[in-house]
């Protein structure tokens, strides 16, 4: 009796799975809805981007002086209606929390938004290094619990695969919230630091230079060893006998390498360390690790193996090099062919410093995806499959937050997101735990009316224009 007596005091959220009993002027446990004189509301304001061209875009009045026309072009000036704080359908027996109507360019065109808390979810994230972080499929961590691993690496960068219902809800209550918690700050373009199992400690943020075993990464590599030898061979031919550059993919040798001969150069009969895949190309010189492009090198004269004295000459000018130009050395040969240090020639220092500035910017980017194929189509049509269908017709488009999407081929609605696209905060939780999402379905209401959407329910867009919307001004 004393519990029902306490919960009737209180009203009951439906917004997720965790159904809180919430008491009067407190929030739910996900801190997005609370109890105000015995009504459920939402805490966060529900978000417009304005796409104006007082965003800062300057227009080009191509119509001359055509006074009917006010300089904006493919209606920037139109507000688009985001899911950022329009609540959820869950448990999806109902029509989303908003479904507007707004004419554009005489077309009656309807967007639906929902918050959609998504389970089955996680992010991708793409870190400019050549530094090695870790053996792919490696155990990624957030405050000691898994939340993750690292992914194959493209071209340049390294890759994680972070969240997802196998961490989230599979493992242990502190698995999940530490992986809901890390999806939660990197979606909304916080820091989060992470470890990898027998690899790197990482600072990871949307946007920003990674940090690895606590040194900012400055540069993404211009190209592993061998294309670095093809871009740079016209600029050392004239200066060096032979350049040898360090690259934890292929170490390119000069004087081996197809540009060098083209070039007409004296092989150098210097040999290095590793696997020969063509002439001038070498596999595994080295282990990965933080130092010369991205071995596990610092004195970058372990590489050499062998000096051929039928084919080296004393005075043979040695340069050698990573692949961001951040390391460099330069060598003469003496007159019993070792390698002796020496002063880099202006020249050199040139072509060394062109490496650098070739290279990008190290940044972490982070993109959300979730599938939308379930429940949630729901809160969109009585007729689930015909939103899937009309996605993939292309009658409907996906945005999240007022970004665009893109939308995998296959089964459901699998949406995929750059987060720094999208506005700030846009991303909740549930302690489920899931990540809430923004989502937004957009068609005309003649196609929405096809697939079986909730007409009935329709209003203008000026009827949700209320005092506490937030606005936001359109980033293009």
């Amino acid at each position: 009796m004393a519990d029902d007596a306490n919960r009737a005091e209180k009203i009951r959220c439906d917004a997720c799975p965790v159904m809180c009993y919430i008491a009067e002027g407190r929030a739910g446990a996900c801190d997005r809805y609370a109890n105000r004189a015995g009504e459920l509301v939402r805490l966060d304001a529900l978000t417009i981007v304005e796409r104006t061209i007082e965003a800062g875009k300057a227009t080009v009045p191509f119509l001359g002086n055509d006074a009917t026309w006010d300089g904006d072009l493919v209606l920037a000036k139109r507000p688009f209606l985001t899911a950022i704080g329009a609540g959820t359908t869950y448990p999806d027996y109902k029509p989303a929390p908003f479904i507007v109507s707004q004419d554009v360019d005489g077309v009656d065109m309807i967007t639906v938004v929902t918050e959609g808390i998504f389970s089955y979810c996680g992010v991708k994230v793409k870190i400019d290094t050549d530094r090695h972080i870790g053996e792919e499929r490696a155990i990624v961590r957030a405050n000691g619990e898994a939340v993750g691993h690292v992914m194959t690496a493209e071209y340049g960068s390294k890759m994680l695969s972070l969240g997802g219902v196998d961490h989230l809800t599979g493992g242990s209550k502190t698995e999940g919230r530490e992986t809901c918690n890390a999806l939660l700050c990197l979606c909304n373009k916080e820091a989060v630091e992470l470890t990898v199992d027998d690899g790197a400690a990482l600072v990871v943020q949307a946007g920003r230079p990674p940090i690895i075993n606590g040194q900012v990464e400055q540069l993404m590599r211009v190209g592993c060893g061998s294309a670095t030898i093809g871009m740079f061979a016209m600029q050392w031919q004239p200066h060096v006998d032979e350049v040898i550059v360090v690259d934890d993919h292929i170490t390119g040798v000069l004087t081996e390498h197809e540009a060098g001969k083209q070039l007409g150069m004296r092989p150098a009969g210097i040999r290095v360390r590793g696997r020969r895949s063509t002439p001038g190309r070498y596999f595994q010189v080295a282990e990965p690790g933080t130092g010369w492009g991205g071995t596990d090198i610092e004195d970058p004269l372990v590489l050499i193996s062998k000096i051929d004295p039928k084919a080296a000459w004393p005075g043979l000018r040695l340069l050698m090099v990573s692949t961001t130009g951040e390391q460099w050395a330069y060598f003469l040969l003496d007159d019993d062919l070792v390698p002796q240090p020496a002063p880099l020639t202006p020249a050199l220092e040139a072509s060394v410093t062109r490496i650098a500035e070739n290279c990008e910017p190290a940044l972490c980017s982070v993109l959300f995806m979730g599938g939308a194929g379930g429940s949630l189509r729901s809160g969109v049509t009585e007729n689930p499959v015909g939103l899937t269908k009309s996605v993939k017709a292309a009658l409907t488009a996906v945005t999240c937050g007022g970004a665009e999407t893109y939308v995998w081929p296959g089964g459901g609605i699998t949406v995929m997101v750059d987060v720094l696209n999208m506005p700030e905060n846009a991303f909740g939780y549930v302690p489920t735990p899931a990540l809430v999402a923004p989502i937004e379905f957009t068609m005309t209401r003649q196609d929405y009316g096809a697939l079986g959407g909730h007409v009935e329910h329709i209003r203008s867009i000026g009827g949700v224009l209320e005092e506490n919307v937030r606005t936001l001004k359109s980033r293009g």
